[in-house]
């Protein structure tokens, strides 16, 4: 059978016809598809400008199911989960990007930067964890391990802290001997609940070595000496606390007074309180000299003082107390405790200590705001002091 050359004349331009048609649909397709997606991500941008993250969501949800290829619009998509609280949601997606293949390693890290936080603000914190630490040696080492850092002071694993401290203060994002030395310091607690004496002595003077000016190491190594009644000792912790950190010196004082009237130094210990006082006026300070000088009308005179110098209801509440006199009538003594307990009542809120980071109130002094959990934060004096 012959071959009829003459219809391969007519197929060639008819094929040739055909692929082009082909081309024009694929072309008209693909643009349609990727002008449809940029305006859905524009909505979906529109939207999140005007607080409808709802609408967001959804628009956004549109734009990657028509381009699933583009990354942004997925991180976009993660990031608006995690804002609304949608965590599950916002891990599948960063979990699906880390999945492609075709992920560039930048974009691979930002991914697994996305996750750790979902994992954070779920309160997955040993998945958090885990993700934080494959971030080591990327462009978010620094912030990987500030999380950390937080990770481990809220579970109270101050070793793995310090460590995280110590690299944060190689990379160069500043120093962190005070808080370290606070980390120790909550081990030598630690240890001392343990029952651990010789492991709490070491890690104090870890905190000792590592922040010789910090108050924390003193003030606990003299608390620690008082309760075994080296008494002595505490002194002269207590003393080392007075020349490095006065403003401190509040948090002990009475304590101090109390060692130093037990082994006799009293004469010497009123000086130096009397000396503080001066610089730096409180009631914890005076307390702490009535303590050591119990006379009568010398207390009543130091109160009159301290009420000239820095008016306080708390000082006011104490005058009341020792000027009440056994001989008023019942109307009068009536009238003067009646007085005294509306001043105590209004001095109750000044006699604590306040964050100044967050303004949380406390009864007790705290080295870490149990608030913010900001270190150092509370100033050593009461509010009425200030």
């Amino acid at each position: 059978m012959e071959f009829d050359l003459q219809w391969l004349l007519w197929a060639l331009p008819v094929a040739f016809g055909l692929g082009w048609l082909a081309s024009r649909l694929d072309a008209r397709q693909w643009r349609r598809e990727h002008h449809s997606a940029p305006k859905a991500y524009f909505k979906g941008l529109n939207l999140l400008l005007n607080e409808q993250q709802d609408k967001a969501i959804d628009a956004f949800i549109e734009a990657v199911q028509q381009d699933p290829d583009t990354t942004e619009l997925h991180f976009a998509l993660g990031n608006l989960f995690r804002r609304r609280g949608e965590y599950e949601r916002a891990v599948r997606v960063h979990e699906h990007l880390l999945q492609r293949a075709d992920l560039s390693q930048a974009e691979r890290h930002r991914a697994q930067h996305g996750l750790a936080q979902d994992f954070m603000k779920a309160g997955l914190f040993d998945r958090a964890e885990a993700a934080w630490q494959a971030l080591e040696g990327t462009a978010y080492a620094t912030e990987a391990r500030l999380a950390l850092l937080t990770l481990h002071e809220r579970s109270h694993d101050w070793r793995c802290a310090i460590v995280d401290a110590q690299k944060l203060e190689r990379s160069g994002t500043g120093t962190y001997a005070s808080r370290i030395a606070h980390y120790w310091c909550e081990l030598t607690l630690q240890a001392d609940v343990n029952g651990h004496i010789g492991d709490a002595d070491a890690a104090l003077e870890r905190a000792q070595a590592i922040a010789p000016q910090a108050a924390r190491p003193l003030v606990l190594a003299g608390s620690r000496s008082m309760r075994a009644r080296q008494y002595e000792l505490a002194l002269r912790y207590w003393r080392r606390l007075l020349l490095v950190q006065p403003a401190g010196f509040g948090l002990v004082a009475r304590d101090f007074a109390h060692c130093a009237a037990t082994v006799g130094d009293g004469d010497v210990a009123l000086a130096e309180l009397q000396t503080l006082y001066l610089q730096t006026p409180s009631l914890d300070i005076l307390s702490a000299i009535d303590r050591l000088d119990p006379v009568p009308a010398n207390k009543r005179q130091r109160l009159l003082d301290h009420l000239k110098r820095m008016p306080s209801l708390s000082a006011a509440v104490t005058l009341l107390s020792t000027e009440f006199s056994p001989g008023l009538d019942n109307v009068a003594a009536q009238n003067h405790e009646a007085v005294a307990a509306v001043i105590n009542k209004a001095a109750k809120p000044l006699q604590r200590y306040r964050c100044a980071a967050c303004g949380f109130d406390a009864q007790v002094y705290f080295w870490q705001c149990p608030g913010c959990l900001n270190w150092d934060t509370y100033p050593t004096q009461r509010l009425e002091d200030l």
